[in-house]
């Protein structure tokens, strides 16, 4: 197969895949972080909300149990994104993206294959923001990523998956 040919099957894959999400309600596939959101939510036994704005997922007995998840390659960081350190108010907002959650899922995908999930921490929220609102204390934008490393959370969070 010539590299144009593998190109044209890899979009016909990728139609098919997002027609497969529109019946279920996702309309776009390729959102950033979605295709791990749902192998992490697969893995985990969590009912995946796909929409932005909200939880990553929840429990599918109690939608109100939410989850929150963070991944990152191998060596790598997870992060929040678009983290308010002020206004006050949208520093409140931005925190509640934490608070929200029974629990915060730090995935580490392998490097060489990923969409293989290596290891999942659970991590409680209030670890999460304490060191959160360290990084925000420390920052000298108004808005920033937070990150957290693999070790980070091997220190701060409990083994739930290893492969």
């Amino acid at each position: 197969m010539t590299k144009q040919e593998i190109i044209t099957q890899i979009i016909k894959l990728v139609v098919k895949a997002q027609k497969l999400a529109l019946r279920i309600g996702i309309p776009n596939i390729l959102q950033p972080g979605l295709v791990k959101e749902m192998i992490i939510s697969e893995i985990l036994g969590h009912k995946l909300i796909s929409t932005k704005r909200n939880a990553d997922a929840c429990s599918k007995v109690n939608p109100e149990i939410q989850y929150e998840y963070l991944s990152c390659y191998e060596g790598g960081t997870g992060q929040l994104d678009r983290m308010f350190k002020r206004p006050l108010v949208k520093r409140e907002e931005s925190l509640q993206r934490i608070k929200r959650n029974q629990a915060i899922y730090f995935a580490v995908f392998y490097k060489s294959n990923p969409l293989e999930v290596k290891i999942i921490y659970e991590i409680m929220p209030k670890v999460l923001l304490q060191e959160t609102e360290k990084q925000l204390d420390r920052s000298k934008n108004a808005i920033s990523h937070v990150g957290f490393s693999e070790n980070w959370a091997k220190q701060n969070g409990k083994i739930v998956y290893q492969k």
